[in-house]
């Protein structure tokens, strides 16, 4: 009787398919809460030009910063593909800003999610050390739905004047990064640290995770600096926002610095993209 050996190298060839490494982009974005009062730089003329910035760069994960309820409600009405998890800092339900993880649901679900407060007691809604407002961190365990891969995404806003809340609160996600996944999955940290590259805060950071921009193995793109300030005629050289990565090959890191066609910008940050091989 024939025996044909055609199974063999197909199902070799299905293997190492299902080994091979995947792609994620990731990106972190601190949108600017929306400030009624601002005439300049209203929410209502730049939040069109976000949703079209977020679907064309199309990343799997988006970790925003200053999101208010009423700009998280109209971003998960329009990023149809996207769904999000987060709380507000003020009462851990909608009041105050979320540091939410946006995550695109087809290709993505979460298997857990929780906040905690940058403070001595992060487990409560609280004002950690000298900062000036409460700060949280958002994260969530994500599973790839196409090949099961599993990996977590911590998001985060440091405060704008606290230098003791700043160092402690990277002492805090660092501690609770340990508690939480003790090195079991990849992980994502991203988010804006209010910390220039140079500080203290961010090189003990980096001895643990690793900084996209120093990793990337294509050569970095954009502005070496993240916070325009809203002025379209300034040198963007002030880096404030991050992608730390741990268990992950970065392929490319960019800052994107793409304007209105009034030549305003989005954001008075720049939106950060890098590309993960696992």
């Amino acid at each position: 009787m024939f025996k044909s050996n055609l199974g063999i190298p197909i199902l070799f060839f299905l293997l190492v398919q299902g080994l091979q490494s995947q792609e994620i982009k990731v990106m972190t974005y601190n949108i600017k809460y929306d400030h009624t009062i601002d005439t300049l730089n209203n929410w209502n003329d730049r939040k069109e030009s976000m949703v079209k910035l977020i679907r064309y760069y199309n990343p799997v994960i988006v970790g925003m910063q200053e999101v208010l309820h009423r700009q998280i409600s109209y971003l998960d009405s329009s990023l149809t593909d996207y769904s999000y998890v987060g709380v507000g800092r003020d009462d851990g339900q909608q009041k105050g800003e979320y540091s939410p993880i946006f995550y695109n649901h087809r290709k993505l679900k979460v298997l857990e999610s929780h906040t905690f407060w940058l403070s001595p007691t992060p487990d409560r809604i609280s004002k950690g050390w000298d900062a000036a407002l409460e700060r949280i961190c958002t994260y969530a365990l994500f599973e790839n739905r196409e090949d099961h891969h599993k990996f977590y995404v911590f998001n985060t806003h440091f405060d704008h004047r606290g230098a003791k809340a700043r160092k402690n609160s990277v002492a805090l996600i660092l501690e609770k990064i340990k508690e939480i996944n003790d090195g079991v999955h990849p992980l994502v940290l991203t988010g804006d640290f209010n910390l220039g590259p140079e500080e203290a805060p961010i090189q003990h950071l980096k001895k643990y995770l690793d900084e996209g921009m120093d990793h990337t193995q294509k050569p970095f793109y954009g502005p070496r600096g993240t916070f325009t300030g809203f002025d379209p005629n300034k040198m963007v050289n002030h880096k404030i926002d991050y992608i730390f990565v741990k268990g992950y090959k970065v392929q490319s890191y960019t800052h994107i610095d793409d304007r209105m066609e009034n030549n305003k910008y989005i954001s008075d940050h720049l939106p950060v993209l890098a590309t993960l091989e696992n």
